[in-house]
């Protein structure tokens, strides 16, 4: 997985997750965005969703609300969603599933607890990443991909010792099966002790890290990272470096995400992500008048 020609990258700083309650009262570790970062370019913030042990009735989602202008990877790794919109999907996440939304033009989503998840209660588990969109496709048609855990390339290394499933982008000789706007890097690596692997990403991607269990070794300083903490590579090479000690009482679980910089203005207004401030006002004004649609009843 590495060649004498890669250069590992050096790490520029390792961010703490904040606790947050997100929608109806769920449970989100999230490195970005912060009153120090407002974006990692082209990307608009990562909610860890949990991990949360929930009793019979306690699940809670996120009831209806608008996106315009960027998209949503949802990736469950337990539990169990089931999603509705305002052009008539819908649809159901279990544990490896992974939702790619493009928002594009403007929808009216749902993210709710399964319906007999939300009866028994259980582990629930997850990330939402929120991809930005380039101008030109900021109002495209709304769309999906759902790959089902199964769809989802694997591959391992020749020593067993680290896995990876390939959600965008490539690694291990594995090619993701979905397609993305952006041109983007999205690996679940899960590293046995005394793993080790260098995933080569292009010099000119913006590329983080989020450990969410256990602990590692990043970078060519190989600096410590431990669960529920970011760590941002500087551009100083073609390749990330990760890494579980020998000593590591469990598996090291970690996403390694990057994308191409869009370097255009960004303008923000809650879920409307455009370049202007006047396309944020019209927007927030076709979601009030309701030219976004609205979910219709079950």
């Amino acid at each position: 997985m590495t060649t004498a020609n890669e250069r590992i990258r050096s790490v520029t700083n390792i961010v703490n997750a904040s606790r947050q309650l997100e929608g109806a009262g769920f449970v989100v570790n999230r490195p970005f965005p912060n009153p120090e970062m407002a974006l990692f370019d082209p990307f608009l913030l990562l909610d860890e969703m949990g991990p949360m042990e929930l009793g019979a009735g306690e699940a809670k989602g996120a009831p209806d609300h608008p996106h315009r202008g960027f998209e949503t990877v949802t990736y469950m790794i337990s539990g169990k969603m089931e999603h509705r919109d305002s052009h008539g999907n819908a649809g159901r996440l279990g544990p490896g599933d992974v939702q790619w939304m493009t928002a594009g033009a403007g929808v009216v989503h749902s993210e709710m607890p399964a319906e007999d998840f939300q009866r028994q209660g259980g582990r629930m588990h997850g990330f939402q990443l929120w991809v930005n969109l380039p101008q030109r496709d900021k109002m495209i048609r709304p769309h999906y991909q759902e790959i089902p855990a199964a769809g989802i390339p694997v591959a391992t290394s020749g020593d067993g010792k680290a896995t990876v499933r390939v959600i965008a982008g490539e690694s291990m000789g594995k090619q993701a099966v979905i397609n993305t706007r952006t041109p983007i890097v999205y690996l679940h690596f899960t590293l046995k002790p005394g793993a080790r692997v260098v995933q080569p990403v292009p010099a000119d991607y913006n590329a983080f890290a989020y450990v969410f269990s256990g602990e590692g070794r990043v970078g060519r300083d190989e600096k410590g990272a431990t669960e529920h903490q970011m760590v941002m590579f500087a551009g100083d090479g073609d390749a990330v470096s990760i890494a579980a000690p020998d000593s590591a009482r469990e598996p090291l679980e970690v996403l390694l995400i990057a994308g191409a910089p869009l370097r255009e203005p960004v303008a923000r207004y809650g879920p409307f992500v455009m370049n202007t401030k006047e396309e944020i006002i019209k927007a927030f004004e076709d979601y009030r008048e309701g030219r976004m649609g609205e979910i219709a009843a079950a």
